[in-house]
């Protein structure tokens, strides 16, 4: 099996359902989501948090970390800035000036660097080990091997695109949490 291939044609079909997702089914699940991840984070002292700008139908997570804001939290938000290079992480607050990075999606204006404690990042599809299939660049997984001590790792998605295997590759981490509509899933470590 062509796994490179594979993940590339099963990346490109999950995109496509997401994208067909009806709006309201979107919200609904978008909350379910939001509100597993705040039972995660509400126990936690404020700290610094990077999730990201929604993206071909994603999760949008701007109103938890509005929210995380006014408890304290400083929010972020990741910046591709080259291949094959970890991401950098910008400060976010809401009504901030945004500028287009890459992809299009919007950076803040004024770079403000942060270390995050906690990574939230969208999933194309995962599996039973956390194993998450993204876009295909490979930036988070570049960036929580060169982060230490490594920040907790979020992965939020739909329960659709739930796969036996990504057939992950010697270069995937696996994520500490998964949340989907369906609820959590916690990452065991293998022995």
């Amino acid at each position: 099996m062509d796994v490179v291939a594979w993940r590339k044609q099963t990346r490109t079909r999950l995109i496509e359902e997401r994208g067909r997702i009806p709006e309201d089914e979107h919200r609904r699940i978008s909350l379910a989501v939001e509100t597993s991840l705040n039972e995660i984070l509400d126990p936690l002292p404020p700290q610094v948090l990077s999730a990201y700008w929604p993206y071909k139908g994603e999760i949008d997570l701007r109103p938890t970390m509005e929210r995380l804001q006014a408890k304290g939290w400083t929010t972020a938000l990741p910046h591709v800035i080259g291949p094959r290079k970890p991401l950098e992480f910008h400060k976010w607050i809401a009504g901030a000036e945004m500028d287009s990075g890459v992809y299009g999606i919007p950076v803040p204006r004024t770079r403000e660097l942060v270390r995050p404690d906690v990574i939230v990042m969208p999933l194309v599809a995962f599996d039973s080990e956390n194993y998450r299939l993204g876009y295909g660049a490979g930036y988070f997984d570049i960036t929580l091997v060169r982060l230490q001590p490594r920040p907790r790792s979020i992965g939020v998605g739909f329960e659709f695109t739930r796969l036996d295997t990504i057939h992950p590759l010697p270069t995937d981490i696996p994520v500490d949490f998964v949340i989907t509509e369906a609820g959590v899933q916690k990452r065991v470590p293998s022995e």
